[in-house]
C-alpha cells in the first residue's frame, strides 16, 4: 500500500502537537534485509511540510556520521548522531548563535530524532528559539532512497521531439512557484528577464521563482544565460536538481559556482565567462546522472546524483516535474530555452 505523504504528515503533526501516541496500524512498514543492528544507514528523502530535505547515514567502523539537507542551502555535515533504544538521533548546531548582555555565545542545538524500520520511518526535527523559550518542532516521513543504477549509455539515448521554451516571445507556459510572491519576471525580443529591485529603507520584497506550467522526466535542456557582475541564479531539474547560475568568473572551483550541481558535484574544469557575457548549458539528466557542458568544456561527466538540492519542490526524485529558474535572487537572462525529452 502507498502511503499519502501529505496525509500522513498532517496526521503525524497533530499527534505530536497534543502529544497523543501515534498508532501505525493503517500502514505496516516492510522489512528490508539491509542491517538488523542498524536499519538507519543509507540514504533518505525527507518529506518536509512545504518543502524537501535528504539524509545520509554511515556506519565509518568506530563512529556514525551523518550530513543533512534541511529545505534549503547546502548539504551540511552533522555533528553528533547516535542510536539509543532503537531510535536515532541527530544534533546539529543552529546556524546562528545567540548574543548575550555579558560577553556569553549561546548557540541552539537542533535535535532530529528517526523512528521505525524499513523504508518508511517517521521523523521529528525540534529547533529551539534563540533566546530559549520556545521551539519549533516539524513532523515528517523519511523514505529511503533506492540504490543508483548504472550511468546510462549517452550515445545509445532516444530522443523525442524538442520543445523551444519561450516559442512565443512571453511567459506563456510558465507561473510563479509561489502565486503570491512578486513577479521580476518579463520577456523581450526572445529574452526571459529577471530584474528584482529592492527599495532602500523600505520593506524587502520576495520576488518569485519562475516554473514551467508542464513537467519533465528525463531529458536534454539547451539554454543560454547572461549574469550580470555579482548575481546570481539557478536552473532547477524536474524542479529537484539545481544547477549554479553565478558569476564565478576568476574563483577557483567549487561546488556553488556556475555549472555545478549546488552543493553536490564540483565542476572538474572552470569554463566561465566574464558577467554579462552569453553563455551556453548543455544539460543531459538521465537514470539520476547528469552530464553539464558549459561554454563547450564537459564539467560534468555524466555524474551521479546522490539527493535533491536545496529548495527543491519535492523531495520525490521519481516523479515528472517542471524546469524552474531561480528569480529571489538577482537580475539574470536567459534566451533559447530548448528542452528535449529522452524515451524511454
Amino acid at each position: 500500500m502507498r502511503i499519502n505523504h501529505s496525509y500522513l504528515i498532517s496526521l503525524l503533526t497533530a499527534a505530536a502537537l497534543l502529544s497523543i501516541p501515534f498508532l501505525f496500524a493503517f500502514s505496516p512498514i516492510p522489512e528490508v534485509n539491509i542491517t538488523d543492528e542498524n536499519p538507519y544507514l543509507g540514504r533518505w528523502a525527507l518529506h518536509l511540510p512545504e518543502g524537501a530535505g535528504w539524509l545520509e547515514v554511515r556506519d565509518e567502523g568506530d563512529y556514525l556520521d551523518a550530513d543533512i539537507l534541511w529545505y534549503g542551502g547546502s548539504v551540511v555535515p552533522v555533528n553528533h548522531v547516535y542510536k539509543h533504544e532503537g531510535k536515532l538521533f541527530l544534533n546539529q548546531l543552529a546556524w546562528r548563535s545567540a548574543q548575550r548582555k555579558n560577553g556569553r555565545k549561546h548557540r541552539p542545538v537542533y535535535q532530529l530524532v528517526l523512528e521505525g524500520s524499513g523504508d518508511e520511518l517517521i521523523g521529528k526535527m525540534v529547533q529551539p528559539d534563540p533566546n530559549g523559550r520556545g521551539a519549533k518542532t516539524t513532523v515528517f516521513l523519511a523514505t529511503r532512497i533506492p540504490d543508483l543504477p548504472a550511468a546510462p549509455n549517452l550515445d545509445k539515448l532516444k530522443y523525442g521531439k524538442a520543445v523551444n521554451l519561450l516559442a512565443n516571445n512571453s511567459t506563456e507556459g510558465w507561473r510563479l512557484v509561489d502565486p503570491e510572491s512578486k513577479s521580476a519576471w518579463s520577456v523581450e525580443k526572445g529574452v526571459l528577464m529577471n530584474k528584482p529591485v529592492q527599495h532602500k529603507g523600505e520593506k524587502h520584497i520576495n520576488y518569485g521563482n519562475l516554473r514551467t506550467n508542464d513537467t519533465f522526466e528525463d531529458f536534454n535542456l539547451q539554454l543560454k544565460v547572461n549574469v550580470p557582475e555579482g548575481n546570481n541564479s539557478g536552473i532547477y531539474l524536474r524542479g529537484i536538481y539545481e544547477i549554479q547560475v553565478f558569476d564565478s568568473y576568476g574563483k577557483k572551483r567549487d561546488s556553488h559556482h556556475m555549472g555545478a550541481l549546488y552543493s553536490r558535484i564540483t565542476p572538474s574544469e572552470s569554463a566561465e565567462k566574464k558577467p554579462g557575457k552569453w553563455q551556453e548549458l548543455d544539460i543531459t539528466l538521465c537514470d539520476r546522472h547528469l552530464t553539464v557542458i558549459l561554454n563547450g568544456t564537459k564539467i560534468i561527466d555524466n555524474q551521479a546524483i546522490m539527493g535533491v538540492t536545496g529548495g527543491a519542490l519535492t523531495a520525490d526524485e521519481f516523479s515528472p516535474g517542471p524546469l524552474y529558474l531561480q528569480g529571489d535572487h538577482g537580475e539574470v537572462m536567459y534566451k533559447d530555452i530548448v528542452l528535449t525529452p529522452i524515451l524511454k
